[in-house]
This record gives structure tokens, C-alpha cells and sequence, in this order.
């Protein structure tokens, strides 16, 4: 039997202070959107937005649907316009803001199993990493230089 290890590493910021303005603006940006959020089920609302290589910003938020799954975390809506409205533009960073409606959730909220997963299928096609801060509602934000440390051993085309 052999044995792999798998690291990943993260920078952990503190608060939103300590964060470049360029992300203080995206993180604004996300957790106004989650204001959007249709989430009569789960009361959790999310918000992401999408920094392209364009300078455009690409928002979208949780819509939810009482015939589970048919709706779409934030993550996947705002990639999924990206990728529609500027196909020729590389995504270079995302930034996820979470929040319940009833507490307020002092850790960082990873993005889930299908975003991990959306986002990977994004960095393979434009053959370069994405950059992912997260939060929750109050709290530390960390900071992923690729999504492989969220994901280090990704499906993609290559195993098909």
C-alpha cells in the first residue's frame, strides 16, 4: 500500500480591512446581492461576484426552487452568466459571501460540492487559476489561490 498526501494552503485574513481594495469592493458587491437571493426554503443567502480579465464584474446570488435541485447556488449563477454574456473573458477571482437569516455564521462558507466542481471546469478551459476568498457572515475571509486546494483531486474532460 502506498500513501499520498495532499496539502493545501490558504491566506487567512482577519477581517475585510485587511483586504485589497479591489476584494473590500467585491466582497460590497457580493453581500448586497445576497439581498436578491430567493431563499424562502434554506433562509441562507449567498452572493458572489466574478472579477474577469475585462475589468467587468459578474454578479449573482442563491435562487432556490421547491422542486429540489432545480435551483442554483450563487457561485454557479454568476459563472454561468459569465460564461454567457463574455465567453472571450478569463475569470480571475470570485468572492462568496453567506449568511442564514436567523445566525450569524462566524466561519468561512466554502463553496459547495457542484460549485467546486463548476469552477474546476472554468480553470481547465481557460488553463489558469481562479482566485476564491470566502466568508461568512462576520469573521475571518480566507483566500484560495485555485481552486485545486478546494477540490486537489478534480473530475475533468481528461477522465471521460
Amino acid at each position: 500500500m502506498e500513501e499520498i498526501t495532499i496539502t493545501t494552503k490558504f491566506a487567512v485574513f482577519d477581517n475585510t480591512e485587511q483586504l485589497p481594495d479591489e476584494i473590500k469592493c467585491l466582497f460590497e458587491q457580493a453581500t448586497e446581492i445576497q439581498k436578491n437571493a430567493h431563499a424562502p426554503y434554506s433562509n441562507f443567502r449567498v452572493g458572489a461576484a466574478i472579477a474577469l480579465d475585462s475589468g467587468k464584474i459578474v454578479l449573482g446570488s442563491n435562487q432556490e426552487n421547491a422542486a429540489y435541485p432545480s435551483g442554483l447556488c450563487a457561485e454557479r449563477v454568476a459563472l454561468y452568466q459569465a460564461a454567457s454574456n463574455f465567453p472571450e473573458s478569463k475569470i480571475l477571482k470570485i468572492v462568496i459571501a453567506a449568511a442564514p437569516e436567523a445566525t450569524g455564521i462566524p466561519v468561512p462558507i466554502t463553496p459547495c460540492g457542484s460549485c467546486r466542481q463548476s469552477i474546476a471546469e472554468y480553470e481547465i478551459k481557460q488553463e489558469s487559476p481562479i482566485e476564491i476568498y470566502f466568508m461568512g457572515e462576520k469573521g475571518k475571509i480566507y483566500k484560495s489561490e485555485s481552486l485545486k486546494n478546494l477540490l486537489p483531486l478534480l473530475f475533468n474532460k481528461k477522465l471521460l
